[in-house]
């Protein structure tokens, strides 16, 4: 598998929002309810460019297979040096080392840019994203229950935390 990793652009949009419409219709590892449209993920693509938060994609194929970012954790000043992530990856594409490669950039990117912590807010049932996140050091530092409602159901939040060397 020739798979790259490199910055997104506005043409990966597309591909961006079929895998993020997939989570959002078939797991709770997004708490939306109703898919994306195109205009909305263009929106979120030039808002994060607007305030310089990375995204990036993993290429196979000349297609997005799976996408990486970070943003503001929180708005205010005293929280500036601490970002949340996110990491997705088309379904056909999970357990293949996709998520890992992105993270593993995520990680460098925010390390360069002189971020002190990185957070992860994951669905508390998700053991599988809770074990990945601890594959790179992630400590599991809290959990809101009951905050998350989807699906019919009560949703766990677990916060995890990398400290960022």
């Amino acid at each position: 598998m020739g798979i790259k990793i490199r910055k997104a652009t506005l043409e990966d949009v597309p591909n961006i929002l079929g895998i993020v419409n997939h989570a959002i219709l078939h797991t709770t590892s997004n708490y939306l309810y109703e898919a994306q449209t195109l205009d909305e993920q263009i929106k979120w693509f030039e808002d994060k460019q607007s305030k310089n938060f990375p995204i990036i994609v993993a290429v196979e194929n000349g297609n997005a297979i799976g996408f990486g970012t970070y943003g503001t954790f929180r708005e205010k000043i005293g929280y500036q040096y601490t970002v949340e992530h996110s990491v997705y990856v088309a379904p056909e594409f999970i357990g293949k080392g996709i998520g890992t490669l992105l993270l593993t950039e995520l990680i460098a990117l925010a390390k360069s840019e002189g971020y002190h912590v990185m957070i992860g807010g994951i669905d508390a049932a998700n053991k599988d994203s809770i074990a990945f996140h601890k594959r790179f050091g992630f400590t599991e530092n809290g959990i809101l229950k009951e905050v998350g409602f989807k699906f019919g159901t009560w949703l766990d939040l677990q916060f995890m935390q990398l400290i960022l060397k």
